[in-house]
Parts: structure tokens; C-alpha cells; sequence
């Protein structure tokens, strides 16, 4: 059977799309004939479970900027299997912005076009370059000098208001109220919860917000406290960010962390002020700053007791002392003041004398002063009595003529403006129904108008 032939243009051939996709697809197949392994991060998993496949987004980026980036595919049969395995080593299902390792077959569907047909994935790659990333993080915190700022901290000597960053529903959070409030010594503990999602990326975003919301409020707390229960390597993987150990690190009060078992230090345990492996172990840690405070108050207290009674000793014994002294000198230190109180009593005897004598000489003289200035006072009050008055008398005869003559002009001016004198010099006032017409707008044709002049009024009719 022969072929039609293939259709031109400008004397080039024409192909169809399915025969370039088909080309494509024998190009792929005879280029990648077998499984390669391919190192990738996860940009969206795109799980459906409904069908039980996966189609992940990978990317290859260098730095921020996206270097790479290419669709796979993960069969149900083959996801199962993958993120079972996956589990089980790293403690957490398969989830974005992870670096994996792949054993992948390079695939070109002329309907789908390119993907990765992901056959198994090694989990230790990941835990490995979880590693990298967190030791990455912690040479990049010493290097600005903030790793043991958090650390140097001095913690409060009774750490008593408590910010909790935790879950309410969660038992590492249980575990520390209860542990907290049911100490046996009575201790009181004022604590108020920041909800967060403790786990996961999206811990990253919560747990550094409610640092920061805590930071604006931190007058009002001494420590703050972020606990949860333990988990897997991947689980806790958001605490070795780099922007949640640097939140934690150069926090301005003293962070105490219970967020893992003790195998999993993360970054975030290492700059925080306290790590401790469980929550519960937190709430003891903080109980014993209280605990060591008793016993420094019962360790000054008998120290207190001792030198009470070694200055009572003494002074009892300076007491007993002076007593003994007292007994022989009061008697002679008596006998001699009350001689000295004698010459002094008749010292005083006569220098009152003398004073009271030169005082009343001193008040002869002030009341002949005194009745000479009164006399004076008294003459010239009434000089300038009689001086007011009579200026008073002129002031108020001039006042009165004024006011007068103002009142004779004002009554000039209402006489002439009384109606009479304005009739008489040929004006009218109009009236409608009693009331004066001011404006044209106000009649209407058939009104009756009275019109007055100086001499009788006149009526009309509006046309």
C-alpha cells in the first residue's frame, strides 16, 4: 500500500504534531534506556488519594533561584511501598521542600510529555542532607556571633510568669501544667499559651510569630518555655531552620526548650538558654530555680540565727561591763554636775536681771516712738482724704453733663426718625391685610392694597 505523500510548504516538509511527540518519544527511549539516580527537592508533593498516586514537582535550585525543574510520577503501587520505607527510617511520611534521592526512568508520552517515573526513593540521602543543612545553619550562627547570646542570658532569680509556646491540646503541653502546678512545694507559676503548630514547616512561620508577638509583651514575662512531645528526624527537621534557631538564639529573654527525646538535639535546643529532653523535664528545671532559692533562704537564716546569737553574747557581756563601771562613776559624774548646775543657776539669775532691765528701757523708748508716728500717720490719711474728695465732686459734675448731653442727642435722632417725619418728606408705606409690602412676590392680581401718606391713605386694587 503505498503512502500519500507528505505535504509541503515552500518546499519544506510538513510534520504532525503526534509524529514530532513520537519522534521524541524513540529519541527518549534509545538516549535513557535504564533507571538513573537523580538528586532533587520536592516542591509540591501533589498526593491524591483518592487514586493512591503521586505526582511531585522537582526542582534543582541554586541558592533561592530555581536551577531546574521537572514533573514525575510515583504509581500507587510504588508510592505505598516508597513512603512506607521512607517512614520507618526517617520517622515521617514523604512531604515538600525535602532533598531526596531517586532511582528514576526518563519517560516522553506524546500525550503526558516528559516525566521521572520515580521507582524508589533512599531515605538516608535526606537524613544526610539534614545534617549538611543544620551544621550549615550552625557555623552560619557563629559566624554573626549570635550562637550563645540566648545562652548568656542571666536567667531571673524566681522565674514565675511564663510564656508557653505549645499546642492546649497537646500532652507535652499536659505534661508541663500539670508537673507545674502540682509541684509539691507549693510554688505558683503564672503561664499564658501562644498556640503553634510545633512541627512541620509551617512551625517555622508559627513558632517565630509567636516569638515575636511574645517580644513585644516581653516586660510582662520572665522566660519563655517551648515544649511538645518527641517524633522522628524529619519531624523535627523545622527546628534546625536557620530563621527559627536565629529567632530563638537572639531573643531577649531566655528561651527553655522541651521539644525532643535525646537523641534528637536540633539547632534550636542547642542556642536556646536550657535544653532539656521532655517537657516535664522543663517544668522541673524551672521548679529548681525556686528549689535552690529555698535553700538559700534557709542556709541565710541560720547564718542569720548564728550572728544574732554571737551579738548577743557580746553585747551582753559589754552590758555586764559597763554596769560594773557605772556603778562607781555615776555616783562621782552626779556629784559633779550638780555643782556645775548651781554656778550655772546663778549665772542665769543674774543675767535675767540685767536683760529684763534693758528690755523695759527698750519699750519706754519704742511707745514714745510709736504714739509720734501715729499722730503723723493720722494727719496726712486726712490730707488726702479731703484731696479725693474733692476731686470726686469735680469728677462726677463733668460725668453727669456728658451723659446728659448724649441723651439730648439721641432724642433728636429718634425724633427724626419717627414715620411722620418720613411721610412728610413724600415717602408711603403699602399694606396688605395689615402687614407692609415689602416685595412684589408677596400680591397677586385682585389683592387690595392701602397705601398711607403724611396725610390719610389711599387704597388699590393689584392687577
Amino acid at each position: 500500500m503505498e503512502t500519500a505523500p507528505r505535504e509541503t510548504f515552500h518546499d519544506h516538509p510538513v510534520y504532525t504534531l503526534s509524529e514530532i511527540a513520537m519522534s521524541l518519544h524513540r529519541v527518549v527511549e534509545r538516549t535513557y534506556p535504564q533507571p538513573y539516580f537523580i538528586k532533587a527537592e520536592i516542591l509540591k508533593l501533589n498526593f491524591y488519594p483518592h487514586s493512591g498516586h503521586c505526582y511531585p514537582e522537582l526542582v534543582e535550585k541554586e541558592g533561592s533561584a530555581i536551577k531546574a525543574e521537572m514533573r514525575a510520577v510515583i504509581w500507587a503501587t510504588n508510592y505505598q511501598r516508597i513512603n512506607e520505607r521512607f517512614r520507618q527510617i526517617t520517622g515521617e511520611s514523604l512531604k515538600e521542600n525535602i532533598s531526596i534521592l531517586c532511582l528514576a526512568s526518563i519517560e516522553y508520552s506524546p500525550k503526558h510529555g516528559l516525566a521521572l517515573h520515580i521507582q524508589d526513593i533512599e531515605p538516608s540521602y535526606t537524613l544526610g542532607e539534614m545534617v549538611k543543612n543544620r551544621n550549615a545553619v550552625i557555623e552560619r550562627l557563629k559566624k554573626e556571633n549570635v550562637f550563645l547570646h540566648n545562652k548568656n542570658l542571666k536567667m531571673p532569680l524566681l522565674p514565675k510568669r511564663i510564656a508557653v509556646i505549645s499546642v492546649e491540646t497537646s500532652k507535652g503541653f499536659s505534661d508541663f501544667i500539670s508537673t507545674l502546678n502540682k509541684n509539691r512545694y507549693g510554688y505558683k507559676f503564672e503561664t499564658e499559651l501562644f498556640p503553634s503548630i510545633l512541627q512541620g514547616d509551617k512551625a517555622i512561620t508559627g513558632i517565630t510569630g509567636r516569638l515575636a508577638e511574645i517580644e513585644m509583651r516581653q516586660d510582662q514575662f520572665d522566660c519563655v518555655v517551648i515544649v511538645r512531645g518527641g517524633g522522628g528526624d524529619v519531624g523535627l527537621s523545622c527546628y534546625d531552620d536557620y530563621a527559627m534557631a536565629h529567632s530563638v538564639a537572639t531573643f531577649p529573654l531566655p528561651v527553655l526548650t522541651g521539644i525532643g527525646h535525646s537523641t534528637n538535639l536540633s539547632v534550636t535546643d542547642m542556642v536556646a538558654h536550657t535544653y532539656n529532653i521532655t517537657p516535664t523535664d522543663v517544668a522541673f528545671a524551672l521548679i529548681a530555680y525556686f528549689q535552690k532559692f529555698d535553700e538559700k533562704v534557709v542556709e541565710c537564716q541560720t547564718k542569720l540565727v548564728d550572728i544574732a546569737k554571737t551579738i548577743l553574747a557580746e553585747e551582753k557581756q559589754k552590758l555586764l561591763e559597763l554596769d560594773s563601771i557605772r556603778k562607781i562613776a555615776v555616783p562621782q559624774v552626779l556629784a559633779k554636775q550638780h555643782q556645775v548646775l548651781g554656778n550655772m543657776m546663778q549665772q542665769v539669775t543674774l543675767k535675767s536681771k540685767e536683760m529684763l532691765l534693758t528690755q523695759s528701757n527698750a519699750l519706754s523708748k519704742l511707745w514714745d516712738e510709736l504714739l509720734r508716728c501715729e499722730q503723723l500717720v493720722v494727719n496726712r490719711e486726712s490730707e488726702q482724704l479731703d484731696t479725693c474728695a474733692a476731686q470726686l465732686a469735680m469728677h462726677s459734675s463733668f460725668l453727669l453733663q456728658r451723659q446728659k448731653d448724649k441723651l439730648v442727642g439721641l432724642e433728636e435722632k429718634v425724633q427724626l426718625l419717627h414715620p411722620d417725619h418720613i411721610l412728610k418728606r413724600g415717602f408711603s408705606i403699602t399694606r396688605f391685610n395689615g402687614k407692609a409690602v415689602t416685595s412684589a412676590d408677596q400680591l397677586k392680581p385682585g389683592d387690595e392694597l392701602v397705601t398711607k401718606v403724611y396725610e390719610g391713605e389711599v387704597k388699590s386694587i393689584v392687577e
